[in-house]
């Protein structure tokens, strides 16, 4: 049995429970080793949540300012050190019928003779056996440590985790995942970093070692987010602007559309390809100087005017100088022959895909304007009467996501259903979240406007068939987390 020695549980029913877990842990997860966690030695348990994605979503990637709101669900993970130089890692089932999902591997298969494997090695490692693929996501910040902070472990890990963050609705159950891990990490080896460098590991973890190609915004939410309060970040490539209170009047939830969504599913992936494509073009219109990479269909450009950011362009110039020159939609193929290559790091363009250039580049231009129009009505608020300025931001960026190509029949319907509610009804805005394609909705109303989402649900419920999830509430970040030390009772 173990209890707190040391950190705080801040008083979340989520973090206490997750203690009364292991506590109670089956005798199946015990091995040839043993009880899974060796009772006199202690565990460093941290937490980070998932987050929604209020204002900015997939312009991330391309500079843009976004405004991103942590959950109340979260991840927990428990790390114990062991002397076998291995990873143990078992994730519990988030439902009780549910089977534990196991793990092990050495850490020397993160060494070879030249030192730690690159990623690409690593990330054929995890593909090998798709059943495992999940422990890229934990396994693979002990490889991320060893690369970018020369760290080296003497010791193995035995790491539990448990989560209510639901996964597949793009309120970043990944990023959650490798938060609480890289912090656990952090507390068990003693690794000192900054929060934001903190979520910088987190994001190669995901781009590197689990290869889904996201932003850094995920991370940076549930490494530094606050609770009841929307962190503004400018993603040069992760600048932190502070946080902004969310007016006591209002509130936001979250409602699952039953579809589920993947960051490195073929659409965020396609609609990210074709923006630093679009980028590419506007590049070459305006002049700026260009270099073919070692890697192919990658280009370096020398950028003094826009940083190579997208969202750096005003709207206004994008319209009158480069929107008309972009191809409404552009095979890869051809684009490679024009143009050589892209400067994103993390995706490559497909010979035989069609890209919508057009809109994807046109996203970011004009969802920063919008996020910035967003932030500065908050930030200047001068009572309810803004709500209304604040909900048609968050409707035409909805409509901006759909004409990229990131929308879907539920997500569309759920924020039909919120805009025909309206402000009568308390209800100011909707869009979808995160990366798009099925997730989840944003909605924005009335902090006593419960019932009037639970009837938008409703409705949702009885045209699809399907049983929504609500999400509500707020809960603090992994770095005002900090860690708990846990020891046994005895």
């Amino acid at each position: 049995m173990f209890r707190i020695a040391s950190g705080t549980s801040h008083g979340l029913a989520d973090t206490l429970h997750f203690i009364e877990l292991l506590n109670a842990l089956p005798a199946s997860l015990s091995s040839e080793h043993g009880a899974f966690f060796d009772s006199p030695g202690e565990l460093f348990l941290a937490r980070a949540p998932g987050r929604l994605d209020l204002m900015g979503g997939i312009a991330d990637y391309s500079g843009s300012l976004v405004l991103e709101f942590p959950i109340a669900s979260a991840t927990h993970v428990a790390l114990q050190l062991q002397q076998r130089c291995a990873l143990s890692i078992v994730s519990l089932p988030a439902v009780d019928d549910g089977q534990p999902r196991r793990f092990e591997m050495a850490l020397e298969d993160f060494m070879d003779s030249g030192g730690p494997i690159d990623y690409s090695a690593a990330a054929a490692y995890f593909n090998r056996q798709p059943q495992h693929h999940w422990a890229a996501y934990v396994a693979g910040a002990f490889l991320v440590l060893m690369r970018e902070r020369g760290c080296e472990f003497d010791k193995g890990a035995r790491i539990i985790i448990g989560s209510n963050v639901p996964l597949g609705k793009g309120v970043s159950s990944s990023a959650a995942l490798e938060v609480a891990t890289m912090r656990a990490i952090m507390a068990a080896y003693r690794i000192e970093m900054s929060p934001r460098e903190m979520a910088f590991l987190c994001q190669k973890v995901e781009n590197m070692v689990a290869c889904a190609p996201c932003g850094v915004m995920d991370q940076m939410t549930s490494a530094c987010g606050e609770q009841d309060r929307l962190l503004a970040l400018l993603c040069q490539p992760a600048e932190l602007k502070g946080t902004i209170r969310l007016p006591e009047e209002l509130a936001i939830w979250g409602v699952d559309s039953g579809l589920r969504h993947s960051v490195g599913g073929a659409d965020y992936g396609t609609v990210r390809t074709a923006a630093f494509m679009g980028y590419r073009m506007i590049a070459g219109i305006a002049g700026l100087s260009y270099r073919e990479t070692a890697t192919a269909g990658h280009v370096m450009i020398e950028d003094p005017k826009w940083k190579g950011y997208l969202a750096n362009i005003a709207a206004d110039e994008f319209l009158d100088h480069y929107a008309m020159h972009l191809p409404t939609r552009m095979p890869g193929a051809e684009f490679l022959e024009k143009h050589k290559g892209i400067t994103d790091p993390v995706t490559n363009v497909k010979h035989t895909i069609l890209y919508p250039v057009r809109q994807a580049t046109r996203h970011p231009v004009y969802e920063h304007d919008r996020v910035v129009k967003f932030a500065s009505i908050l930030n200047d608020w001068q009572g309810p009467g803004q709500a209304e300025e604040l909900g048609e931001l968050m409707y035409e960026s909805h409509k901006s996501y759909s004409d990229c190509g990131l929308g879907s029949e539920g997500t569309d319907e759920i924020v039909r259903l919120a805009r025909e509610a309206g402000a009568s009804e308390g209800i100011y805005g909707a869009k979808i979240t995160g990366g798009g394609s099925g997730g989840t909705v944003a909605i924005l109303g009335e902090r006593e406007a419960l019932t009037t989402v639970e009837a938008i649900v409703k409705e949702y419920a009885r045209q699809t068939g399907s049983a929504p999830l609500i999400m509500q509430g707020s809960s603090p970040g992994a770095a005002v987390f900090g860690h708990l030390k846990l020891v046994s009772r005895a």
